[in-house]
């Protein structure tokens, strides 16, 4: 059996994410559910997308969508109205790490990756998704708006109908620290503003986090 592993927003930081995987070491095995958002605001989003391709052939690979991912998705599908907003949003970084000036010109197999992306994935015991949840809906039945857009600072969840725990990402904590209130884990711990790049495996929130370089801050077993 491989290890589940989770891991927050990578916002474009190519050498986080590179260093990530260095202490992670991924077996065939392993599943890996990035949480989403792998554009914008970091250097190097070409770059990240490209690793996420390649990282799909060293184990079981499952990427989320999210908002920032999804943006660009719509945009190069004929949502010119959203480029502004999106440009001012991360966008210029994302565009700038391709060298071109629309999400319409990034490579057809980036978009593909981005198209295949899932808005929830869900095993035994947990949940996966980019932002947030209703608890009281059974999860196939959630909104997109809600699993890819709604802020915990907007609302955080009770415990789900399900009795699985949440995982998410998206709400960025000040406290560059991961969020754990038992029924709900967050993992974005702010890498894009200057905090770490975390990994947890599952059950046993085990902790791998890196700096935007990729220089680790360590490794620990906490068990709640």
């Amino acid at each position: 059996m491989g290890r589940l592993i989770a891991i927050g927003d990578i916002h474009g930081y190519l050498q986080a994410l590179v260093g990530l995987m260095r202490l992670i070491e991924p077996v065939p095995d392993d599943i890996i559910v990035t949480l989403g958002d792998y554009c914008d605001r970091g250097p190097d989003t070409k770059g990240v997308i490209d690793y996420l391709i390649g990282l799909e052939k060293r184990c079981q690979l499952v990427p989320l969508l999210g908002n920032h991912d999804l943006m660009v998705l719509e945009i190069a599908e004929d949502g010119d109205e959203l480029l502004e907003d999106w440009l001012d949003f991360g966008g210029r970084a994302t565009l700038a790490s391709y060298g071109v000036d629309h999400p319409r010109l990034l490579p057809q197999e980036h978009l593909d990756f981005l198209a295949r992306c899932l808005l929830l994935y869900e095993t035994e015991d947990f949940f996966f998704v980019h932002a947030n949840y209703l608890p009281e809906l059974p999860l196939n039945l959630q909104p997109v708006e809600v699993l890819c857009w709604e802020s915990l600072k907007a609302r955080t969840p009770g415990p789900h109908c399900s009795g699985k725990i949440a995982v998410v990402g998206h709400t960025a904590q000040p406290s560059r620290e991961v969020l754990d209130l038992g029924h709900l884990i967050c993992l974005d711990t702010c890498c894009y503003g200057g905090g770490w790049l975390t990994a947890m495996e599952l059950p046993s929130r085990r902790l791998w986090q890196v700096d935007q370089e990729g220089c680790p801050r360590g490794s620990q077993v906490r068990i709640p």
